[in-house]
């Protein structure tokens, strides 16, 4: 065997091992997290099994002597460790039945209700590009939409969007169930809480690769000889999906594991909810399961995804046939930036003149007036001032979260070998837990929740990143130009890092607003910014019980960071990267112009 084949065996073992490094490495901080934290689990399992018992020393004693906590949390990961390789997960700290059956139920229930949410967000994405495909199948110019109505949808927080469909649609209209797990009918609300959301984001990143693909010669060519439309944007639609999948991949495990506010506002038994009872009540077992089985099924949907991209890409990929969709060139010109910008530094600006703390109780629930045009919280505070306020912090760390998870996402994109496995590792972990774990390494304090945002927000990006790269090195341009004898620095900078920054930058922006939203979510853990703090998760958070008395104090925070979502797409169509080159600027390469009638189309169109 030749030491070419006896390397191409061992890389998917390599892989393999890498993988399972870093499950165990999260497996192990799981079981670990009690002493980590610096709590004490039996008191925190005695208040998780009666809340009204006195924590008395015989108490906890019998507790420690039931769970076997005096063995030291070593002892415990090994024995649960060993007891797994048999097929035993253990059983539950507070209920006592055993892990596996309850674990499997769960996921079950999450698995149903990330299908439907995936036909929610694939109905949401085909209109929000549909126009994109339109033009390009009629070959009239394609450029990206600024994309406002999608970044407000993306940017707009699951529990809000399932508190709203629960309230109206559920209670007020009485159109469909809004509570329960019993039937088809209940699938219906959550599923468009979750799907709705994640939709307008996939779509808006498949638009805003479709127009490079319409200026690709195969497209111009086929254009050129007449077929039809439809044919042209299929493939198309064939071209812009292998960069996507990775991150189709990841919402899969998102919204299996990460549906945590969903599944508690409707009463759904699924594997978020059981996960996050089980990290506050600190009931390993149940914890330790279920991250496993979100870490399997990471594994599962990311050599999926992996996998239905090279199919689609073919011996293209191989061959170094492809080419580069991803052109440089001037940065759109757009008036919206102004259109969104103005209305929301306006609304922060008005804010800061007013005080946020001052508390009026005669004044409480008051609906929108001259006095308080956002009105008032359920403590008579001025919901403007709260608004604009909460922009100062709220905004600047979301923004240097989000600078941060671009720069770590786009440098581990570089080594999709490494990062493939750390990126579905990290995406198993659900937003709760990624919190707690960051909190009992490095405490609790004003800094916790950017950690534990920025350990989890790179993946996507990273994804994104390394599927880009890995077209990239298979197009034509590079072939040539590495044959021309440019080093790997050179294509780096010159060819690699100008056709993949720009749109995983605008990925990076388009997710700016679920940045700023979870920072604050996580306040409520006591990891960071508490009442009174005018932060815009916890403004969300605080009003959400009184929506349907005063729904103006949820609208209006709402419709502030809908707006900052609609800011940063429109911004992002403006991104384009131009590298000098010995002291000069390279002067605008002309758009493709479409072939003569008869030319032949490339056999890597597919």
């Amino acid at each position: 065997m030749s030491r070419t084949s006896r390397a191409r065996i061992s890389r998917p073992g390599l892989t393999a091992l890498w993988r399972a490094v870093l499950a165990g490495g999260l497996l192990c901080a799981i079981g670990l997290l009690p002493w980590l934290s610096r709590t004490d689990p039996a008191l925190t399992v005695l208040k998780a099994r009666s809340a009204d018992r006195d924590p008395t020393p015989e108490a906890l004693a019998a507790v420690r002597d039931q769970l076997g906590l005096g063995a030291g949390p070593l002892r415990l990961l090994g024995q649960w460790l060993g007891d797994l390789a048999h097929g035993d997960a253990g059983h539950s700290w507070i209920s006592g039945s055993a892990v596996l059956p309850s674990v499997v139920q769960a996921l079950g229930v999450s698995l149903l209700l990330m299908g439907v949410a995936m036909v929610a967000a694939l109905a949401t994405a085909a209109p929000v590009c549909a126009r994109t495909l339109r033009r390009g199948a009629a070959g009239r110019p394609a450029g990206p939409r600024a994309g406002g109505v999608a970044a407000m949808l993306a940017s707009l927080p699951e529990f809000l969007t399932a508190s709203v469909l629960a309230t109206v649609v559920g209670v007020q209209l009485g159109w469909l169930p809004a509570l329960g797990w019993y039937g088809p009918q209940w699938l219906v609300l959550p599923a468009l809480a979750l799907g709705v959301p994640a939709g307008a984001l996939l779509g808006r990143l498949l638009d805003d690769s479709l127009p490079g693909a319409f200026a690709e010669p195969w497209a111009l060519a086929a254009s050129a000889r007449g077929l039809p439309g439809r044919r042209i944007a299929r493939q198309a639609l064939r071209r812009c999906f292998p960069g996507l999948l990775p991150n189709l991949g990841l919402f899969v495990v998102g919204l299996t594991g990460g549906s945590v506010a969903v599944e508690q506002i409707f009463d759904i038994p699924g594997l978020g909810r059981l996960t996050l009872q089980a990290a506050i009540a600190q009931d390993l077992p149940v914890l330790q399961a279920g991250t496993l089985a979100l870490l399997l099924l990471a594994a599962v949907a990311g050599g999926a995804t992996r996998g239905v991209a090279r199919l689609l890409l073919g011996p293209v990929l191989r061959d170094g046939a492809l080419t580069s969709p991803h052109r440089a060139g001037p940065p759109a010109r757009s008036v919206l930036p102004f259109v969104y910008g103005v209305p929301l530094l306006g609304v922060v600006a008005a804010g800061l003149f007013r005080d946020p703390l001052a508390l009026d109780t005669a004044a409480r629930l008051r609906p929108p007036s001259w006095a308080h045009p956002f009105g008032t919280d359920a403590l008579g505070r001025d919901v403007l001032a709260r608004v604009g306020h909460g922009a100062l912090t709220t905004l600047a760390v979301a923004v240097a979260v989000s600078a941060a998870a671009l720069l770590i996402g786009v440098l581990l994109g570089l080594v999709p070998r490494v990062s493939g496995a750390a990126v579905d590792t990290v995406n198993a972990v659900p937003p709760v837990l990624a919190g707690l774990l960051v909190a009992g390494v490095a405490g609790s304090g004003p800094y916790t929740p950017a950690l534990a945002v920025a350990a989890v927000a790179w993946a996507p990006l990273a994804a994104h990143a390394a599927a880009l790269l890995t077209q990239e090195r298979a197009t034509t341009h590079l072939s040539a130009t590495r044959a021309l004898g440019a080093g790997p620095l050179h294509l780096l900078r010159y060819e690699l890092l100008p056709a993949v920054v720009p749109p995983v930058t605008r990925h990076a922006l388009l997710r700016l607003p679920a940045v700023a939203l979870a920072l604050a979510s996580l306040g409520f853990l006591g990891l960071g910014a508490q009442p009174p703090s005018p932060e815009w998760g916890l403004l969300l958070a605080e009003n959400l019980p009184y929506a349907e008395r005063a729904p103006w104090a949820v609208l209006a925070p709402a419709a502030v960071l809908a707006l900052l979502g609609a800011l940063a797409v429109s911004a992002a169509g403006g991104i384009r990267i131009r590298i000098r080159i010995r002291g000069r600027w390279p002067a605008r390469r002309p758009e493709p112009s479409a072939p003569a009638r008869g030319t032949a189309a490339p056999r890597s169109a597919g």
